[in-house]
């Protein structure tokens, strides 16, 4: 027989947490008693905004759900802005929420918010537990949906009753990791398709990434002489040093490289989804026909043809999906090795800051200098 609240707190230790991020409220003070003899570091924020991101923040870096727990009301409305950017960017988060008991529900009680209506739209799912029996279910049921498919934010309702009951509950079990892989087909296809091409484009974005598949992704785009992008906000997916790179698909693209992808015969995106900001508001790829032969690659089903409709599509995360293809290789040299190069070029001469400019401080020597004496390392 346990608390709510150390059921709470038991389902994450078997689900691998090592720490969450919380503003500490009277609303879930049960699991706040069950964590002072846990394992789990608990770091308490300023703000639940703050709280959100971190957890967010570590959901970016691991791949495993960030953890944030904050309070009823204020609280939960506070930590709204990392909901939404954990979904717009496909981050594992999961947030619980202190609600209010269940017996002072749909009278508008102190702080009372509806979690399901408020973050139906900007979380992946949103659950309100009423059985604390269920919590190991409902915890272990969260990690799983914020890990698969297209990853994201889960928001979990806590009223305090929930927290304090006394239950009798199974012992909570780590969730289970649901990967998706390409078959043979898919990966034939794409060989034909690459066959063909005479301008190809590889645009790198989303999650599910890890150290050994972005090591293998620079091994495909050797081998097959491809030209690579990173997607906003996913520029640490190529080193931007190496010559295969053309540069950053994001806010204020160089002129160059957007015609470059405009021009493409085939575009290969792999992870990401092609939003607003990548896309250059739906021009770089057309909504929903594509002017490139586009070939996509997702971890998440719905995400193939929701915006754009690929010539091929293939169900698989970013990492599978380059596990898969570092194996294939071009059958004769690639023709467009030199449009690569020129291209790199490209990125070259539009990331370099000019030496001079208006006023007293010029950027570009500020930040040239600090290149010139610093170790690779720490650049």
């Amino acid at each position: 027989m346990k608390t709510g609240g150390q059921l709470i707190v038991e389902a994450l230790e078997a689900n691998g947490t090592d720490r969450i991020f919380c503003v500490p409220g009277e609303s879930y003070l049960a699991v706040l008693d069950a964590l002072h003899d846990s394992p789990i570091r608990t770091i308490v924020c300023r703000q639940e905004g703050g709280a959100a991101m971190m957890a967010d923040c570590q959901g970016r870096l691991t791949g495993k759900p960030g953890i944030c727990f904050v309070t009823r009301g204020p609280g939960a409305t506070n930590a709204s802005a990392g909901i939404h950017i954990a979904m717009q960017d496909s981050v594992p988060l999961i947030l619980f929420i202190g609600q209010v008991a269940s017996h002072a529900k749909e009278r508008e009680a102190f702080q009372e918010v509806d979690y399901k209506r408020f973050f139906g739209d900007i979380a992946k799912w949103v659950v309100e537990i009423d059985d604390a029996s269920r919590i190991p279910e409902f915890v272990t049921r969260a990690f799983a949906v914020a890990t698969s498919g297209r990853p994201g934010p889960v928001v979990i309702s806590l009223p305090e009753d929930m927290l304090t009951s006394v239950v009798e509950a199974p012992i909570a079990l780590p969730h289970t990791s649901v990967e998706t892989r390409p078959g043979e087909a898919e990966l034939d296809a794409l060989e034909a398709l690459l066959a063909k091409a005479k301008r190809p484009f590889v645009i790198l974005g989303g999650t599910r990434w890890d150290a050994e598949a972005v090591a293998q992704m620079r091994t495909i785009a050797e081998a097959w002489s491809l030209p690579v992008g990173c997607s906003f906000r996913r520029q640490m997916l190529f080193d931007h040093l190496h010559p295969n790179y053309a540069g950053d698909v994001g806010i204020g693209i160089n002129p160059k490289l957007a015609t470059a992808i405009k021009q493409a015969d085939l575009v290969l995106l792999i992870g990401g989804r092609m939003g607003e900001m990548p896309s250059s508001d739906y021009t770089l790829l057309k909504s929903p026909y594509p002017d490139q032969t586009l070939v996509h690659a997702h971890a998440d089903a719905g995400e193939l043809g929701r915006v754009y409709r690929p010539a091929l599509a293939i169900n698989a995360s970013p990492s599978a999906f380059v596990e898969a293809f570092a194996k294939r290789k071009p059958a004769e040299a690639p023709a467009w090795a030199d449009e690569t190069a020129r291209l790199h070029a490209a990125y070259l001469d539009w990331s370099t800051p000019p030496e001079t400019g208006p006023g007293a401080v010029h950027m570009g020597p500020v930040m040239n200098y600090p290149e010139k004496v610093l170790p690779d390392a720490l650049l």
